[in-house]
């Protein structure tokens, strides 16, 4: 797994980072909280790791990393890719996750709980959802889904991505300077945590298929 991350991730990021600086992490953000896989969990502390050494000098400003812009174009970021998924499950509704959830492994049900739960709980929803992993990822689509106010949406939204990005920022600044040290400590677990990962994929899938309410996509 950490192989994984030292092979795959770290490289894309560097060079992401190393070719556009504070916007590769904006352009990072932004893919991630538009519902694509890329999880801030490594984004934001590899930016981070880059402020917690003064030799890395950001490409566009020729300057060390500076941690307070870090966050900023993280935040930025946020806001963009919020407002994509937003406008996507506002232009789709309803009826684009009654088509397609299914192959995302969402039923139903939870398509009226969501429903429910925005239409009495919107706008706290949208702040808290922003600091659980996972779920920020997804958080603005059924928010644009349930048509809930732009502008609380985006306040909402920026602030619990202000507090995300802080302790990720810090996270990374302050294990920075031990990573080679924490890399080789857990080295030799690489290959339990890739099956661990790989198994609890596997239980959650199987969980989520054999509870009531899920339909199967027709043939």
């Amino acid at each position: 797994m950490l192989a994984l991350v030292d092979q795959l991730v770290i490289p894309f990021l560097t060079s992401l980072y190393g070719a556009v600086g504070y916007l590769g992490v904006v352009v990072a953000m932004t893919i991630e909280s538009a519902m694509v896989p890329l999880p801030s969990e490594l984004t934001l502390p590899f930016g981070g790791f880059l402020v917690s050494d003064p030799s890395q000098l950001e490409p566009l400003t020729h300057q060390p990393w500076d941690f307070w812009l870090v966050v900023l174009a993280a935040t930025v970021g946020n806001t963009l890719g919020s407002l994509i998924a937003y406008g996507i499950g506002a232009w789709g509704g309803r009826p684009l996750l009654e088509r397609y959830g299914r192959y995302l492994l969402i039923r139903t049900e939870e398509i009226d709980r969501a429903d429910d739960f925005f239409a009495r709980h919107g706008r706290p929803t949208v702040f808290i959802g922003r600091l659980l992993p996972v779920v920020r990822t997804f958080i603005s689509f059924p928010a644009g889904v349930t048509r809930m106010p732009l502008l609380p949406f985006i306040a909402y939204s920026t602030l619990g991505a202000v507090l995300w990005s802080t302790v990720l920022v810090f996270a990374g600044l302050q294990l920075g300077v031990h990573w080679e040290d924490i890399r080789h400590a857990l080295q030799p677990f690489d290959l339990v945590l890739g099956v661990l990962a790989v198994l609890a994929v596997v239980l959650f899938v199987w969980w989520r298929l054999g509870r009531p309410g899920w339909r199967r996509p027709a043939a």
